[in-house]
């Protein structure tokens, strides 16, 4: 797995990517104000968050693939699962980074969180672009289709955010 797989998934794994990165999202702007001065714990907290969703998408894809199957997932099986949705705290490593430095005074705490934030805004345009490219879509069609992934990741991170205020 390259860079690129990794930071903008595949076609297995881009649902784990936009998912991953409207969490990361979530937690940046609900816990950047809580965490002012304390940019490690925004670090652990966005950390932990992805980790805890990933873990339930892995529980909740094994037993309905259980289920499905008529039988309980094997090893490799329950692996493959964990695997593929590994893409959801992989969204989390490019953004958090950004924070990390910040934490460590490599850059201001603000300047760390706008590129964090850029970072998961850019991941969501590109997801965008790829669907439009894969749809064909006209200029009028990739505009308006990088426009609504935008609007649908930014209003669920809005509704978090106030949601935790």
């Amino acid at each position: 797995m390259d860079l690129r797989e990794i930071v903008l998934g595949t076609r297995d794994t881009i649902a784990g990517t936009v998912y991953g990165t409207i969490v990361v999202l979530s937690v940046l702007t609900a816990g950047a104000p809580a965490f002012e001065h304390g940019e490690w714990k925004l670090v652990v907290l966005g950390a932990v968050t992805v980790l805890v969703f990933w873990l339930a998408h892995v529980y909740a894809h094994v037993l309905g693939e259980s289920v499905r199957e008529g039988h309980r997932l094997k090893g490799g099986e329950i692996a493959a699962v964990a695997r593929r949705e590994l893409a959801i705290p992989l969204a989390a490593v490019l953004p958090m980074s950004a924070v990390a430095l910040g934490a460590i005074g490599v850059l201001e705490t603000s300047t760390a969180l706008w590129i964090a934030v850029g970072i998961g805004v850019a991941i969501l345009t590109i997801e965008g672009i790829r669907y439009a490219r894969l749809e064909r879509l006209s200029p009028l069609g990739t505009f308006a289709s990088v426009g609504l992934n935008l609007a649908f990741g930014l209003i669920l991170v809005v509704l978090k955010a106030t949601l935790s205020h």
